[in-house]
C-alpha cells in the first residue's frame, strides 16, 4: 500500500500549523510533575514539544513507519511504542511509573475513526485518568459537551460528563493538518470529578436504559421507555413523581433526571 493510500486508510490528518499546536500545548500544561501519554504520535509535531517540558512522555504509535522516523530524535524522557492504543493496557502501562501517580494525562490527535472507541476505553478505565485532552472531530466534540435541550445531547454525553468536567476549547479549521480532513476539528478536556455525579452497581444497565431512552430521537420519551418493555402504569406513576411532561423528549431531560428514573424503574436490580 502507498504512503497516502495507507494514511488515509488509517484516518490520519497530520497537524502542520504551529500556532494551533503552540496553543493546544499551552492547554495540556505539561509539567515536570506530569506524566504524558500520547495517542497516535505521528511525527511528533506534538510529542517532542510535550517532552521538552513533561517529566515523561510515552508516545504511542501504531505506524511502523512513523516509528522509525520518531526514533531519529531521541530524549531521555521519551518513550516510543509501536502499539494499537486500543489494546494497550493503561493500568500495566501506569504502574511502571510510580513517580508520576496521579499526574497522568491522555493527550492526542485522534483519528477519527478512532475516536468513539477511545472515548469508551477512557470510560472503563476512567480510575487511571485524571485528565485526557484530544482533538477530535468536531461533531464528536460537540456530543461529549452537549446540555440538554441540544440535538447533540445524547447517551454519550450523559456518561462521560457523570464523570469528567468536559469543555470544548476551540476550533481547528481543515487545512491546519495534512493532508486535510472534510471537516472542522476541535479540542475538548476531559478532567475527572472528585466524585461521579451518581453511582451505579451496574452501570451497563444504566448504558442500556440511556440507549433505549434516545432510540428513536424524534419520539416522546414515554414511548421510548414503553419500547423497553417498561408498564405504563409505572411510566405514569415515576411521570408524575418527577414532574415530567408527557410530550417531552429524551433530549430535553438533564442528567440528574434520567438517573431518577433509572434508579426508579429498576432500583429493585441495584
Amino acid at each position: 500500500m502507498k504512503k497516502r493510500e495507507k494514511i488515509k486508510a488509517m484516518g490520519q490528518h497530520f497537524l502542520k500549523d504551529r500556532p494551533v499546536l503552540n496553543k493546544i500545548i499551552r492547554y495540556i500544561s505539561p509539567s515536570k510533575a506530569d506524566l504524558i501519554i500520547e495517542i497516535g504520535a505521528g511525527k511528533g509535531a506534538l510529542t517532542f514539544p510535550l517532552a521538552d517540558k513533561a517529566g515523561k512522555v510515552i508516545a504511542i504509535e501504531k505506524d511502523a513507519s512513523l516509528i522509525r522516523l520518531l526514533q531519529k530524535k531521541s530524549s531521555p524522557n521519551l518513550t516510543i511504542l509501536e502499539k494499537d492504543i486500543l489494546k494497550v493496557n493503561f493500568y500495566e502501562l501506569i504502574r511502571k511509573e510510580q513517580n508520576f501517580m496521579g499526574n497522568v494525562k491522555l493527550v492526542g490527535n485522534l483519528p477519527y475513526s478512532l475516536s468513539s472507541p477511545l472515548l469508551f476505553k477512557v470510560l472503563r478505565e476512567k480510575e487511571l485518568l485524571p485528565e485526557c485532552i484530544f482533538l477530535l472531530q468536531k461533531e464528536v466534540a460537540e456530543r461529549i459537551c452537549a446540555q440538554p435541550g441540544t440535538k447533540k445531547y445524547a447517551p454519550f454525553s450523559i456518561l462521560i460528563q457523570i464523570d469528567f468536567f468536559a469543555r470544548l476549547h476551540f476550533i481547528v479549521k481543515p487545512d491546519c493538518f495534512s493532508p486535510p480532513p472534510k471537516v472542522d476539528s476541535a479540542l475538548v478536556s476531559l478532567k475527572k470529578r472528585v466524585e461521579p455525579l451518581f453511582l451505579f452497581k451496574e452501570e451497563g444497565l444504566f448504558k442500556n436504559f440511556l440507549k433505549g431512552a434516545f432510540q428513536h430521537r424524534r419520539k416522546f420519551l414515554r414511548n421510548n421507555l414503553e419500547k423497553l418493555n417498561l408498564p405504563v402504569p409505572l411510566i405514569n406513576k415515576a411521570f408524575h413523581i418527577f414532574s415530567i411532561e408527557n410530550n417531552i423528549r429524551a433530549e430535553q431531560l438533564s442528567i440528574s433526571q434520567f438517573v431518577s428514573l433509572y434508579k426508579f424503574f429498576f432500583d429493585n436490580k441495584e
